[in-house]
């Protein structure tokens, strides 16, 4: 009766929001970034399904509206983009290379420390589009052979480390221009890192909009390429 109730549509949405909601009062209080409201939701999630024995698929059907809504909120990207039209323009050939170069880096740089380490081709496949949003990444990596749940996996782990680590890291390495730092989180660390940028300023946020979309087409274009001749 008790599992029944909680695998309801409504229940798991509402308490999906509660979740995260709790997890976003919880970092705004503490400032920690480690406390990051998305990992505290993904943790607790786990744990609450893990609890009531609830499948992975029947959640995903009940909070389908999550992944629609997700998808409006990429889309109103484009608002921070029109806003910082005429600084874009200005900087067309800095952005274009600086994608081409983050792609090669991106891709190459995870494959070639993971075939070091041991890692079979079908686990390559599955990493190599790690820097873009997951549907974005298992488009990729599912044709060419990889497993798409690693795939959302490492995916997920790579945004998370960038919207966690990635201002500090930035500001470490000199990179301390606005266009800069949100373009670098957005182009590494897809949506969750772009999330991030938007906290630091409307530049960031537009930059990291930006890198997150043209980082998707180039990954989808140069990975099958990259890991025909490269590794």
């Amino acid at each position: 009766m008790m599992k029944a109730f909680f695998t309801s549509d409504l229940v798991l949405l509402t308490i999906t929001i509660a979740l995260f909601v709790a997890g976003s009062a919880l970092h705004r209080r503490t400032r920690l970034m480690l406390l990051h409201p998305v990992l505290l939701t993904f943790v607790a999630v786990i744990v609450f399904l893990r609890m009531v024995d609830i499948p992975y698929d029947r959640y995903m059907e009940a909070t389908h509206i999550l992944d629609f809504a997700l998808g409006l909120s990429v889309v109103s990207l484009g608002y921070l983009l029109y806003e910082q039209s005429e600084r874009l323009s200005r900087n067309l050939l800095p952005i274009l290379c600086s994608t081409l170069a983050g792609c090669v880096a991106g891709v190459l740089s995870v494959v070639w420390i993971a075939a070091w380490l041991g890692a079979d081709r079908t686990i390559l496949n599955s990493i190599a589009p790690k820097s873009v949003t997951v549907p974005i990444a298992i488009t990729i990596a599912e044709p060419m052979g990889g497993i798409i749940s690693i795939t959302s996996v490492v995916v997920f782990c790579v945004g998370i480390f960038g919207a966690v680590f990635g201002p500090q890291i930035l500001h470490y390495g000199g990179v301390c221009t606005p266009e800069s730092v949100g373009f670098s989180l957005g182009a590494a660390s897809h949506g969750i890192g772009t999330s991030r940028a938007i906290e630091l300023g409307a530049i960031e946020g537009a930059m990291s909009g930006l890198a997150m979309a043209l980082m998707g087409v180039a990954t989808a274009l140069l990975t099958p390429i990259l890991g025909q001749y490269f590794y």
